[in-house]
């Protein structure tokens, strides 16, 4: 009797799959296929025994563009396969955005399972070619369009309510806190999982953003008071660590 979902597979059972998923992209896409790789934890040999399969499927260019995925339940796996022409993939490794370090490990890392030309190597130089402008641009974006925002919603809360909302507003604090600690450093997360410890072990956190990751963690997110609390702390800590560093929160009134 299979358990509903997945089930406990081996790391071996799991890479025979991602063969037969490449061998079944070749049937369907033939010469067009530039390369075929598997991303995530598979190709870091982290992947659990209820891991789900990641992978590239690069076209070759042509007059349009392809960008879609594949995302299905077999059953016991699961598994995603995102089908992209080469200028598709080679345009978002070299963008950064507010959840670079946990959106681009792929593009640094991937387990080739077919690439004649070099492909892989290529789009991991692309990753690394944005700049220290790209971003204190993304941070500067972050601070703006997410935590001065988070701001505003913890302030009607606290006044108005919901008080239910407070958990979810902490955890978008830390979350986005984490991805403004690791775009400042150029840090990749390793994982989902691991982006609040990991942040952690960074240097040059903003005051406060450790009180409330620790918050996060321990799921101490009962008392209204202590969330409020801890956010406007971090807040005020995110104010000053963006004057040390030259980030902006506050423009002139109207920019443009």
């Amino acid at each position: 009797m299979h358990m509903n979902g997945p089930v406990n597979i081996s790391r071996n059972e799991r890479l025979e799959a991602c063969h037969e998923i490449a061998s079944r992209l070749h049937e369907v896409y033939g010469e067009k296929v530039l390369a075929i790789g598997v991303y995530g934890s598979i190709s870091r040999g982290t992947d659990g025994p209820f891991s789900d399969i990641e992978m590239f499927c690069v076209l070759c260019e042509s007059s349009e563009s392809v960008d879609f995925s594949y995302e299905w339940s077999a059953g016991p796996w699961k598994a995603e396969v995102e089908v992209c022409s080469a200028d598709v993939l080679f345009k978002t490794a070299a963008t950064v955005e507010g959840s670079w370090p946990l959106t681009h490990g792929p593009f640094f890392s991937q387990l080739s399972l077919y690439d004649p030309q070099g492909f892989f190597p290529k789009l991991k130089e692309t990753a690394q070619s944005p700049t220290s402008e790209d971003f204190r641009c993304s941070i500067n974006e972050v601070l703006v369009g997410e935590m001065y925002e988070f701001v505003g919603k913890l302030r009607n809360v606290s006044i108005n309510g919901p008080h239910s909302y407070l958990p979810y507003l902490a955890m978008e604090f830390a979350q986005y806190g984490a991805m403004l600690v690791g775009l400042h450093h150029q840090k990749l997360f390793s994982t989902g999982s691991m982006v609040l410890p990991e942040a952690l072990e960074l240097p040059s956190r903003p005051e406060g953003f450790d009180n409330v990751v620790r918050i996060v963690m321990s799921g101490e997110l009962a008392e209204p008071s202590k969330i409020i609390s801890a956010c406007e702390d971090f807040w005020s800590g995110l104010v000053k660590w963006a004057a040390e560093h030259d980030y902006v929160i506050s423009t002139k009134r109207i920019p443009f």
